[in-house]
């Protein structure tokens, strides 16, 4: 049984679920959070521990890996996957999307890096990795807001790469184009979401979130002193 564990953010759908799930048949112990712990229940084993965590509340993410760490010894690594997708044209939406992208989006994962970062510095390993976008490397329309956020998450990754390497502390960035999952159903525009959809039937559809997950667990696997900073995946039909 390897030691320490892994904790992976927004785990109840989507990539987080189907990372959740594969780290678990590869025999890690993992602390999988979530706002919808139902989702979870059945994962839950002397090796999975489950809570339900916000990725916007700090104190309950501090408390839910603090227990990880009194169960399975330090953390080796967090995913940061938790995420909102709220799609709208700028002259029309809502800013009160723009701040749960924002604090989801960005400030959640700063606050997973923060998290774990004290014990990875001072033990000179562990491992962080970001889930982005493709949406963090060009842009799309009626993706303004999203588009800022998962830049964002592309940016803090490259800076904090940096400012850790020394420690022996790696930071990676997966970054999906269009994947099978929830995320678009957060947004309120039914036009936008008919639009979506219409274009990702015209390539063949998403990605399977599976195909994320083996990705993120590749990049993970690989030995410490490699570092694959970033990757960028999608359906070969996606042009954009």
């Amino acid at each position: 049984m390897k030691t320490g564990f892994i904790a992976i953010t927004g785990a109840t759908s989507g990539i987080g679920h189907a990372t959740a799930q594969t780290f678990i048949q590869k025999g890690y112990r993992v602390l999988l959070l979530g706002r919808r712990i139902d989702r979870l229940a059945s994962l839950a084993s002397d090796d999975v521990l489950i809570r339900q965590v916000a990725a916007t509340d700090r104190v309950a993410l501090d408390a839910a890996l603090a227990d990880a760490t009194e169960a399975f010894g330090p953390v080796e690594a967090i995913i940061n996957n938790a995420g909102r997708m709220l799609l709208g044209q700028i002259e029309t939406q809502g800013a009160e999307e723009w701040e749960e992208m924002f604090d989801v989006n960005a400030l959640g994962v700063l606050h997973g890096m923060q998290a774990v970062l004290p014990s990875m510095v001072e033990r000179k390993t562990g491992t962080i990795i970001n889930i982005s976008s493709i949406a963090g490397k060009k842009t799309f329309a009626d993706h303004a807001a999203y588009v800022g956020t998962k830049f964002a998450v592309h940016s803090m990754s490259e800076n904090v790469r940096g400012e850790v390497a020394s420690h022996g502390v790696r930071v990676m960035t997966i970054a999906p184009g269009v994947v099978e999952t929830e995320l678009l159903g957060h947004t309120t525009s039914d036009a936008i979401k008919d639009g979506y959809n219409e274009w990702k039937q015209s390539i063949e559809g998403g990605l399977d979130p599976q195909i994320v997950a083996d990705t993120v667990l590749f990049a993970f696997e690989q030995p410490q002193h490699v570092n694959i900073r970033e990757i960028v995946l999608a359906p070969t039909k996606q042009v954009d």
